[in-house]
């Protein structure tokens, strides 16, 4: 039984690396953007396609990547969230927006490719629109059993209290995602995720690893994190040290932005902005700055030895902190792989390749 997946709106790969951790091989990984080829082809070696999703030909990808003959297909993806999020749902323009399409986009590829088991991850948000709806109704149209569910990432044992819709499908038979792993009692900490890592200070880059590095505060944001509680807000702060934004009612929604994480807990979701202080609960527990790269990566369920880059020069902690923000968690793919894995034992040999 050889499932080989293919995986659209890639990134760097952190579906990828996870499916392949819980044994399904990877072909390929499409992505516009060109800056995650290499950090996607070093790990995963599956082949970076640097290529418009609307430019694809479902039908070549699977007479190139799919062309033996007992191979379970496997088409996987996470269609950019913004257009699905929170915040663009106030926007009155966002059925305008390029990006409402790639989910259309994906579904036409699954038609063209006729995939055997297909999985997309995206915003819980998403599961509210009709154009996933339309998405669902199309599969089933095309007789595949389909399941989803919100995913809250600490129940799997991810140190990130990140929640994402995860759709399986199948048309070998019913499908759905493992349960399970960890209670609350159990969940994993940052603690125990980056607690024994280097001490670094605002702006130092630690000698024995490059990545384990942090942007500089000002003196007025090293004053504000100094007087920051491990969960606490700005509310904690002398006067002086507040924007005029906290002393207005609107200010009350944002009270996680100059936030410092706690220990005892998993991290906040990990977004583009984890390297910026004023971005969000981003401030270490205990030292006074933001997170580093390393810890970022780490809390993403990146392995130690995970490549970004091929030569040290290349470190740009903007495009970094998109390319880590932008993954799906490492153990979240590989959660999903288990899934597909534990579907595909159960149905192998029961319906004609």
């Amino acid at each position: 039984m050889k499932a080989v997946a293919i995986d659209l709106f890639c990134g760097i790969g952190g579906l990828s690396y996870g499916l392949k951790k819980a044994g399904i091989s990877v072909a390929a990984g499409v992505d516009l953007d060109g800056s995650c080829k290499y950090a996607y082809e070093a790990n995963t070696k599956g082949e970076f396609i640097a290529e418009d999703i609307s430019k694809l030909d479902g039908h070549e990808l699977k007479t190139k990547y799919w062309n033996e003959k007992d191979v379970y297909k496997v088409l996987v993806g996470c269609a950019p969230c913004q257009p699905f999020s929170s915040h663009s749902n106030k926007n009155k323009n966002k059925k305008r927006s390029g990006r409402w399409r790639l989910l259309n986009e994906f579904s036409r590829l699954i038609g063209e490719t006729n995939a055997d088991v297909v999985s997309m991850e995206n915003v819980p948000n998403l599961s509210n629109q009709k154009i996933f709806e339309d998405f669902v109704a199309l599969l089933r149209d095309r007789k595949y059993h389909v399941s989803y569910s919100n995913v809250y990432c600490p129940d799997y044992g991810i140190p990130q209290k990140r929640r994402r819709l995860v759709l399986l499908a199948s048309k070998l038979g019913e499908i759905n995602l493992i349960p399970q792993t960890h209670t609350p009692e159990e969940f994993t900490t940052i603690k125990q995720v980056i607690g024994k890592l280097p001490k670094v200070d605002s702006g130092e880059i630690c000698k024995t690893d490059p990545l384990h590095r942090t942007t500089l505060l000002t003196e007025l944001n090293l004053k504000r994190i100094r007087a920051s509680k491990p969960n606490g807000t700005w509310e904690d702060w002398d006067e002086e040290l507040m924007l005029e934004c906290h002393k207005k009612d609107s200010g009350n929604t944002y009270k996680s932005v100059y936030g410092r994480m706690s220990w005892s807990e998993p991290s906040p979701t990990i977004t583009t902005q984890f390297y910026n202080f004023g971005t969000g609960r981003f401030g270490h527990p205990s030292q006074d700055r933001a997170l580093t790269v390393r810890e970022a990566a780490l809390l993403q369920t990146f392995p130690i030895g995970y490549k970004f880059y091929k030569e040290e020069k290349e470190f740009q902690i903007k495009r970094l902190g998109i390319h880590i923000g932008n993954a799906v968690p490492v153990d979240l793919g590989f959660v999903i792989g288990k899934s597909i894995k534990k579907h595909l034992r159960k149905y192998y040999g029961k319906k004609g390749r």
